[in-house]
């Protein structure tokens, strides 16, 4: 483990500086520009931050499902490999016509809105949860 200042530490500082300092100076391509690097930067350390949280909420919500309880694999490379190949499955599934009604129909609808709402968190950081604080979300109710 690296000390601190970790990555998403450095990361939002380089997004703060771009944003607070590097942008205001700027006009124009450049000010666009600028503003469009910090927000890449803070999609990037938010990914980070949540990438764990949201890959095994994900794989326990596919593991009710699918019906398979295999263990959430070590490593982020092998975990997303894990998962890709766990919603492959997921999708015949609904291409089949599993998801036209019934119980299984709630329990995906659910999956899929906690999904969109994780990746929202990440794309969208702060605005994100401004909406949620508003009542504007795609959490699920």
């Amino acid at each position: 483990m690296n000390d601190r200042p970790t990555a998403e530490e450095l990361l939002l500082a380089v997004g703060r500086f771009l944003a607070d300092e590097a942008v205001p100076g700027l006009d124009g391509h450049l000010k666009y520009q600028a503003r469009v690097a910090a927000n890449v930067v803070g999609i990037v350390a938010r990914e980070l931050e949540t990438a764990d949280a949201h890959m095994r909420g994900e794989w326990e919500r596919l593991d009710a499902l699918l019906g398979d309880t295999a263990p959430l694999p070590e490593g982020r490379a092998a975990r997303r490999e894990a998962l890709l190949a766990r919603n492959a499955r997921l999708v015949e599934r609904i291409r089949d016509g599993d998801g036209d009604a019934g119980a299984w129909r709630e329990e995906l609808l659910m999956h899929l809105k906690r999904t969109t709402a994780d990746k929202l968190q990440v794309a969208r950081g702060a605005a994100a949860e401004a909406g949620r604080e508003k009542g504007k979300t795609t959490e699920p109710r």
